[in-house]
């Protein structure tokens, strides 16, 4: 049991089935008897309104009947309850009661009963106004100075502050800017109301400028609101909080002086009556109420607050000064003075807890035996604090942030894919250029071995892929129970994607409460996005990929797609993606190579990766284990920018569309309102050609947005066009040299980034230009010096990314290396280092040349200084590789071959093939 515990001191449960709000709670001498003691009163979303008057209770015992002294049902839900000076012919404290319609005034009275019945209560409607707006929630006070009288303000839902001076109603105002209603409270030293709004900020409104402001009664239309006579509103102070308010109290007391104190979701705000913070507390908890009460020593507060952990604190300003475990998570909390108790603390929870307590502790009487006096044994405590420290170093090593194993055993997620189509395809589009589109069923498996609730699985694949279905509700699980959820992928719109992958993900909650996720990844075939079909001999592009063991056949290669004995004995095999160009494989009988040739760069991804990925599985199955793979360049640089730019250009026409519309949307609505001006004037004056702009102001927006349209779904595709690009690249590069696994992610995280929301340009710039900076450096003095942090902003062209791209190919050709931790320099290791391979099954291709030279034969035309740079860092790079090899051949090898090469490029720079 917990030392610190609010002690119990009554206890009563309100009705069954029943809710209840923190405005729901009022502690006051609602019978005006005078004696000094407080009633509860009690009101609940059901219309019940009770009174208590507690007396202490025995452990074990039930309340008494006599503490509840009354019980009414009302026609409609309570929202917040107050007591106040309501009646302008009374001096007497009356209950008033907000309803969702209505506002009611009550006189609660106490009538002495006969003989041995008691006294009797009965409550007696005053007055009551009828709403009609739906009211949130209201505050009370002398308005405007009065004195021995309150007044009450509602703020509705739809933001109108409604006055009521007793029996009549005086005026509304709206909230300027308003959305969404907030907490709202009176300060009687500044005549003035706080509330927090939308804008998560606090806002203080003077009732003297809400009492001549802008008429707006109910009964006038929006139009008229705004042609009415009056000041516009203003707020006299705002203080941004940048978080909703829960509640908003003020408090003065006599030893400090008036405040405002906002409770946040987040954080406890204490402010001046001019707005000003006095203090700031951030929680560390989501607090549920709270309630400043007193005030102990000069200059501070002390305030309950109770959080959601069912714990009561007091502070002292910011202070913690104490904190009691509570049995409920109460909604509101009062400070009352009873009949035997002074300073007993009231809570009510969401359900109906009504709690009466005071702070306590229990005594302890528990004595620790004396332990027993024993000689201490020095080598044995050694080794046992070696064997501690021991295996506290392992579980440090071995230790997860979350325990993956036990949530693996808690709901284990299998996915399969099925080996053959489905054979009615599920796909929206029957056909993509005359070629059918088949659909894949997958399977997922949930294996429950604990209990699992409120099961929710989601399914998510890159585009243009799509499934049928992307959200299932499945039902509880109970230990030891299997539940199967079946859905379709297939191509959704015309190009090819970049990934075949696909990810599903499970979320539930634990018997005790926490909210677990699990994840599967699954992959779907190749076959779903491409056909079989004729090999073609001639392409536009083409990629030769190098081995060290023997070309394997296509038969051994594709054995579920080479149906017939042709197909198998050829050396060659197609693919008619949907969507896409026919992608052409070729493997060399003579040599060990393998060409992958198209007439679409980057429709060669897929078909280069699901090559790649069946060649390493042949050599792992037949147990090789010294396969290498490699490639011989070029780097097809000039391909890739190509698709770069046409990318960049549909981004840059969708900012011109945006601004586009944006003029068009304004020259719209200034028509619009001066049209509406001409009708409303009394006197009709000539349309003067007004509706005829208007309508082709009209037809503009409807041709720009749809023309916005169109480039969006053209963005969309050029960015997976891009990303399969850029993946293809990656792969090149890594063959090209020899990038371990470690190397290939950074390379892919600095050119594939995750939010391409943020611009795949600046993103990818930011990071090369990283790289470039660090790992990449020339020096250690260059590695030191810092980037620029400004705000990623999209570019004016691609020319200082294509650049950097260019940069980064070129020292990784120069022996630099991809890495985490500090600056690398390797030996300089060039593409023409390679030795040259004979064609003798395939038809003469371009020169082996860097990527480098590639991108200085691209932009030459420009000269531009980047290029010059570029060609002079080549030229240089050659040199000192032919001095190098004609000091020591062992370090360098270039062949008779490569060094012509450099002499021609150095006196010839343009020369080559593209």
């Amino acid at each position: 049991m917990s030392l610190f515990k609010a002690r119990e001191w009554w206890f009563t449960v309100l009705g069954e089935r029943e809710e209840f709000d923190r405005g729901c709670l009022c502690i006051s001498d609602v019978d005006n008897s005078g004696s000094g003691h407080d009633k509860i009163v009690v009101g609940s979303y059901m219309g019940l309104l009770r009174i208590y008057t507690p007396h202490p209770l025995k452990p074990g015992d039930t309340i008494h009947a006599e503490d509840l002294l009354l019980e009414v049902q009302l026609q409609d839900p309570i929202i917040q309850l107050d007591m106040g000076k309501f009646v302008s012919c009374s001096d007497l404290l009356h209950l008033a009661v907000l309803h969702p319609k209505k506002l009611s005034v009550f006189a609660v009275t106490a009538t002495a009963g006969n003989v041995d019945h008691g006294i009797q209560y009965q409550i007696k409607l005053m007055y009551e106004h009828n709403l009609q707006r739906t009211a949130c929630n209201m505050t009370y006070g002398p308005f405007g100075g009065v004195t021995g009288h309150h007044f009450i303000c509602i703020q509705s839902m739809d933001g109108m502050l409604m006055f009521f001076e007793h029996e009549s109603y005086a005026f509304g105002r709206f909230l300027p800017g308003f959305l969404l209603p907030g907490p709202l409270c009176y300060c009687a030293r500044t005549d003035s109301f706080i509330t927090v709004s939308s804008a998560r900020q606090v806002e203080s409104y003077k009732y003297e400028a809400l009492a001549i402001a802008a008429d707006t009664e109910s009964n006038h239309s929006v139009e008229q609101q705004r042609n009415l006579s009056g000041k516009k509103l203003m707020a006299d102070w705002t203080l941004v909080i940048g978080e909703q308010a829960l509640d908003i109290v003020f408090s003065s007391f006599n030893q400090c002086t008036s405040s405002v104190f906002v409770l946040g979701e987040r954080n406890l705000y204490c402010l001046k009556e001019n707005g000003q913070i006095r203090f700031m507390k951030k929680l560390e908890y989501n607090p549920s109420c709270f309630l400043p009460y007193t005030s102990v020593s000069e200059g501070t507060i002390n305030l309950l607050l109770a959080n959601h952990n069912s714990v009561l604190l007091v502070y002292q300003d910011s202070t913690l000064k104490w904190a009691s475990q509570l049995s409920c998570v109460p909604v509101a909390v009062r400070v009352g003075n009873f009949q035997d108790l002074k300073g007993v603390v009231v809570m009510l929870s969401e359900e109906g807890q009504l709690q009466c307590s005071y702070m306590g502790s229990d005594p302890s009487f528990f004595i620790a035996p004396k332990a027993e006096a024993r000689e201490i044994n020095y080598d044995d405590v050694n080794n046992e604090m070696k064997t501690l420290q021991k295996t506290i170093k392992e579980a440090t090593k071995m230790q997860d942030i979350l325990p993956k194993t036990s949530l693996e055993d808690q709901l284990k997620v299998t996915a399969s894919v099925s080996a053959s189509m489905d054979a009615i395809s599920r796909a929206l589009l029957p056909e993509i250029a005359d070629i059918p589109v088949p659909s894949v069923t997958v399977k997922i498996q949930l294996m429950s071995h604990l209990s699992v609730q409120s099961p929710k699985l989601s399914v998510c694949v890159q585009p243009p892929l799509a499934v049928t279905q992307e959200q299932f509700v499945l039902d509880s699980m109970d230990p030891g129970s299997t539940c199967m959820v079946l859905f379709s992928a297939f191509l959704k719109e015309p190009y090819p994607p970049a990934d075949l992958g696909g990810h599903v993900v499970v979320t539930y909650s634990t018997p005790t409460g926490w909210i677990r996720v699990v994840q599967c990844k699954f992959t779907l075939p190749f076959r779903l996005v491409s056909w079989p079909s004729t090999p073609s001999n001639h392409a536009k592009h083409k990629i030769i990929i190098d081995t060290n063991k023997s070309s394997v056949s296509l038969a051994e290669l594709y054995p579920d797609l080479l149906m017939t004995s042709e197909d198998k004995e050829s050396n060659a095999v197609a693919f008619q993606l949907i969507a896409g160009s026919v992608v052409t494989v070729q493997v060399s009988k003579s040599s060990q190579r393998y060409r992958i040739q198209s007439d679409i760069f980057e429709d060669m991804w897929l078909v280069t990766k699901e090559l790649v990925q069946r060649i390493n599985d042949y050599f792992a199955k037949h147990g090789v284990k010294d396969f290498k793979k490699s490639f011989a360049g070029p780097v097809p640089l000039a391909e890739y920018f190509q698709i770069v730019d046409h990318h960049f250009e549909l981004r840059v026409n969708a900012v011109k569309y945006h601004n586009f519309l944006s003029e068009r949307a304004v020259q719209f609505r200034a028509i619009q309102r001066r049209l509406l001006t001409r009708f409303k004037d009394k006197t009709p004056a000539p349309m003067q050609n007004l509706d005829t702009l208007m309508e082709g102001t009209y037809r503009q927006v409807i041709a720009l947005a749809d023309a916005a349209e169109d480039n969006q779904a053209l963005l969309c595709q050029a960015f997976a066009r891009l990303c399969s690009a850029t993946h293809l690249l990656i792969t090149l590069i890594s063959l090209w040299l020899g990038l371990n696994a470690s190397q290939t992610a950074i390379l892919e995280a600095s050119l594939l980034p995750d939010t391409p929301q943020l611009g795949w340009e600046e993103s990818v710039d930011a990071a090369v230009s990283h790289l470039l900076h660090t790992c990449l450096s020339r020096s250690p003095k260059d590695q030191a010096l810092s980037l620029s942090t400004s705000q990623l902003s999209m570019p004016r062209d691609t020319s200082q990314l294509k650049k950097h791209i260019a940069l980064l190919c070129d020292r990784l050709g120069k022996g630099g290396r991809l890495s985490s931790e500090g600056h690398t320099h390797s030996p300089i290791i060039m593409p023409g280092d390679y030795e040259a391979v004979s064609e003798v099954e395939f038809e003469p291709t371009e020169r082996q040349v860097s990527a480098t030279q590639l991108v200085k034969k691209r932009q030459s035309a420009k000269k531009s200084n980047s290029d010059a740079v570029l060609k002079d860092c080549m030229k240089e790079s050659l040199m000192e590789a032919e001095k190098e090899s004609a000091k020591d051949p062992r370090k360098v090898k270039i062949s008779t071959k490569a060094s012509v090469k450099a002499k021609e490029m150095r006196k010839e720079p343009e020369t080559g093939e593209g």
